[in-house]
């Protein structure tokens, strides 16, 4: 799962919804009152969420499902073969979340009925006799499932639990395709099929969907078998022979394009890999997501594990509840991965296409055996991002994302609170999808990897993938695989990285000992010791000194460390973490000579940065030129940054800071460093002819949306009237990034007749997008006279009724800041009112006291629009904060 995590201004905390076999008690000490009127406090065990206990094993489950569109259910007879794991059974209870049960039979003996109870959440079945470990039975249960008639749950990253979702099932939406899809992590598959749903369950499955012929379908594995069944629709049957855990189970429906890629496998047989997308985007598949069939190979020829699965496909959905699912052989997306070629100049999303592939091996293949051990699969994926990145663009381009995904770690622990990476004391394993399994985790795995080097980290990858493939598994067996690879004892790496908190803090200063002629470098570790380890650090440290660089291997394990080099000359830099490899906040204090020496003595992305950013602060020969030169740097985030960077720069030297920025703009490969640069020279030199021959220049003719959009606001700025008119002309772009760039400028600059494009955009934009779209229109809102506020409450009560779940969180604040403005107008107009009737002019003060009634209007308006989100089932969503108590 790719979980995109919004924080959010409040959050709810709720106690965990009790599996079968969950272990819930309070870490809270209790008081028990002594005779004396003394209190003796009594011992309770923590919170321990466990693996599920494993009574029984489902072998393969056959479904044969059917829709009823209008009313959102879906008709479902599930023939399930089932063993006792290893004691006797006579019960069986099945996960089963809301539905309506029809019937419950054992099928081996004539369809013989089974007594049942039924609780809306558990299915508890009494077997006909009692059954051995060699024994197996199969049970069929006739069932409707109900998603829209449960209430939802979700979590930061994944929004509801539903399971099954009928997307625009009645057609009224004319600019979104009728679709269903399933969406089962983390135990919402058990909405729309009875099973054992826990990630430490294996099965092979089947599932005949019975569709209109005009849908498309798809699910795992491979369609076996299509027949028409002469009344319209057409029944497609998918089976996967490969055990995989009931959460990856997926189904989807649609009117849909269906492209074909394959890839060669080293044994020459062809693998197929196909992207199913909303016809207007066929054109457009293979520029999205054509990189997966090379993704495919380097990962299976890194890990030394082919693909093990029999075709991938991807399909991107609308209104999905996460950023996208690894469903195994069949990927959901959501609809943000809609991209133009031009789109695609300025951004793609690789990263999540890599994230989920990898789960074909992390998370399908082996799968944690409890949401607590989920840091198996996410961490693992959140790394592919990283090895493919370095694969395909480079060591300093996967340092640069690597970097952001370790400050999202920070900001998560910042807001959310510490918590262990193997977290058994998790209050809802929702808790578990955050910056911990995902971005700490990532940054983890890159420090076991530098530890045991490259040949060891892959071929203890690899044991571990074959040891336990088809099985799901635990922290344990990964380090395990690791030593028994490279013959360490790797508790110490896994005790204070998986079972610890936190994360190391560093002061590191630095001394010269003239009489030995040596470097003192003295280290503490000054995190709360009552929270977080203390912690055995092994990484490098590089010297220069001289006319030499020596780098240095140490390992640090005490609060105090006190480490000596010898200097073979005068000192010119250290590196401490030579090569970044450590999750860690570090303050040190060097010159700035240091970080000059570093930008021309380093390869390392974060090493050249720092002497950027240190750059920036002078105004000195070497500063100047260091700014100049890092605007040529061979990595394209070290030239933005410089660019960014350059107000020092520029006042030093303006002439030549003016050229630089024209050569970026005219002549770098990188789109965002030429929309920076533009920027400034926007901000710089906005008056130079030059500058406003070249906005129009790009206005003409400029391929990237990105630079475009700020060619535009660079015209607008100049030229107010020119710029509005040249705005209105690319309103039909295909590019919602430059519609949110146009919605940007009419916040600003709109007037009452832009409404419309507003009205249309809303309609256009999906995704997580619409956010922004929500935010320019509520900026443009507050800036126009009533009527058109009024005329707006259509558009905010669609966001309430038919936005996700992020935008219905966000659309109190938005109508808060119109209310803010109706508020102020309300004061100001009463005072008017009061200075009219003063004055004797009664008559303009009954007008005036019209337009308060308008104001009031529009507020009930808006109270009715908040007032409808309690009333919707998504908005019982609980999110909730892994850091606090109940």
């Amino acid at each position: 799962m790719k979980k995109y995590l919004v924080i959010l201004g409040v959050l709810s905390l709720a106690a965990c919804g009790t599996k079968k076999n969950s272990e819930t008690t309070n870490v809270a000490s209790s008081e028990i009152p002594l005779p004396d009127g003394q209190e003796k406090k009594k011992a309770v065990r923590p919170i321990y969420n466990p693996s599920e206990t494993r009574e029984n094993d489902i072998l393969h489950t056959k479904l044969e499902v059917s829709f009823d569109w209008d009313n959102q259910r879906m008709n479902g007879k599930a023939t399930i073969d089932v063993k006792p794991h290893f004691y006797a059974q006579k019960k069986l209870v099945l996960d089963a979340k809301g539905m309506d049960i029809h019937a419950v039979k054992l099928k081996d003996k004539d369809g013989m009925k089974l007594t049942h109870h039924y609780d809306e959440q558990f299915l508890s079945i009494d077997l006909d006799k009692t059954y051995e470990r060699t024994d197996t039975f199969t049970v069929y249960i006739e069932y409707t499932a109900k998603p829209e008639e449960r209430t939802a749950g979700g979590s930061q990253a994944i929004m509801s639990d539903k399971g099954l979702y009928f997307i625009n099932p009645k057609g009224e939406d004319p600019n979104k395709v009728k679709q269903i899809w399933t969406q089962g992590e983390t135990e919402a598959s058990s909405v729309w099929f009875p099973t054992i749903d826990a990630p430490n369950e294996k099965m092979t499955q089947e599932i005949q969907m019975t569709v209109k012929d005009e849908f498309k379908t798809l699910s795992n594995g491979k369609m076996i078998f299509s027949s028409e069944n002469g009344d319209g629709t057409r029944t497609d049957v998918w089976r996967q022979d490969i055990p995989h855990a009931p959460y990856l189970t997926m189904m989807f429906v649609g009117d849909f394009a269906v492209v074909k890629d394959t890839l060669v496998k080293s044994d020459g047989s062809i693998l197929e890999v196909d992207y199913y997308v909303e016809k207007e985007w066929e054109k457009y598949a293979k520029d999205i997501f054509g990189a997966t069939p090379e993704m495919i190979k380097f990962f299976g020829e890194r890990l030394g594990y082919e693909y093990p699965w029999d075709k991938y496909s991807q399909v991107v959905v609308r209104d999905y509840v996460s950023g996208a699912m690894e469903n195994t052989t069949a990927v959901i997306h959501g609809d943000f991965l809609y991209q133009t070629k031009r789109d695609l100049i300025d951004s793609d999303n690789e990263s999540i296409i890599a994230h989920e592939l990898f789960h074909h091996w992390f998370g399908d293949l082996v799968t944690c055996e409890s949401w607590a051990n989920l840091p198996l699969n996410e961490s693992f994926a959140n790394y592919s991002q990283f090895l493919w990145d370095e694969y395909k663009y480079g060591e300093n381009h996967a340092d640069y994302y690597s970097e952001i995904e370790e400050e999202g770690y920070y900001q998560s622990a910042e807001y959310s609170g510490l918590h262990d990476m193997i977290w058994f004391a998790y209050k809802d394993k929702e808790q578990m999808f955050d910056g911990h399994s995902y971005n700490k985790g990532g940054r983890i795995l890159h420090m076991l990897r530098n530890h045991v080097g490259d040949d060891a980290f892959f071929a203890s990858l690899k044991l571990y993938l074959t040891r336990n493939e088809f099985k799901p598994a635990e922290i344990h067996q990964l380090r395990l695989a690791f030593e028994e690879v490279t013959g360490e004892d790797l508790n110490w790496f896994f005790n204070q990285w998986f079972f610890g908190k936190g994360h190391p803090e560093l002061k590191v200063e630095y001394q010269i000992d003239s009489m030995e002629n040596a470097l003192v470098v003295s280290i503490e570790q000054m995190q709360n010791f009552d929270e977080v380890p203390l912690y055995k650090l092994p990484f490098k440290i590089k010297v220069f000194s001289g006319e030499k660089e020596n780098e240095y291997d140490v390992t640090i394990q005490e609060q105090f460390t006190v480490l000596q080099f010898p200097l073979l000359g005068e000192l010119k830099n250290v590196l401490f973490d030579s090569e970044k490899i450590l999750l860690a906040k570090i303050k040190e204090e060097k010159p700035a000579s240091f970080y000059y020496h570093q930008y021309y003595h380093s390869d390392e992305y974060k090493e050249r940065k720092e002497a950027i950013l240190e750059a920036s602060k002078s105004k000195s020969k070497e500063a100047v030129e260091l700014i100049f030169k890092a605007m040529e740097d061979p990595f394209w985030a070290l030239r933005s940054l410089a660019v960014v960077k350059s107000r020092k720069a520029q006042t030093e030297d303006s002439g030549r800071m003016f050229e630089a920025l024209m050569k970026r703009v005219r002549e770098d490969d990188n789109s965002l460093v030429r929309t920076q640069a533009l920027a400034k020279l926007i901000k710089y030199y906005k008056e130079k002819e030059e500058v406003v021959v070249l906005i129009k220049e790009l206005i003409e003719k400029e391929k990237s949306y990105s630079v475009l959009g700020k060619a535009l606001n660079g015209l607008i700025e100049m030229n107010p009237k020119e710029g509005m008119a040249m705005a209105k002309k690319m309103e039909n772009e295909e590019s919602q990034d430059l519609i949110l760039a146009i919605s940007a400028i009419y916040a600003e600059h709109g007037k009452a007749e832009q409404y419309d494009f507003y009205e249309k955009a809303w309609k256009e934009i999906g995704g997580f997008k619409k956010i922004g779209l929500a935010s320019n229109f509520t900026a443009y809102v507050v800036n126009q006279n009533n009527d058109v506020v009024e005329k707006a409450l259509a558009i905010y009560e669609n966001m309430a009724q038919s936005g996700n779940m992020y935008m219905q969180v966000f659309l109190p604040n938005l109508l808060g800041q119109v209310t803010n403005k109706l508020d102020n107008e309300a004061t100001s107009i009463n005072a008017e009112i009061e200075q009219l009737r003063k004055d004797g002019k009664g008559e303009q003060a009954t007008q005036k006291e019209n337009d308060i009634l308008k104001i009031e209007t529009i507020k009930k308006r808006i109270d009715e629009i908040l007032g409808s989100l309690d009333k919707k089932d998504n908005m019982k969503v609980i999110i909730r904060n892994a850091g606090e108590d109940e």
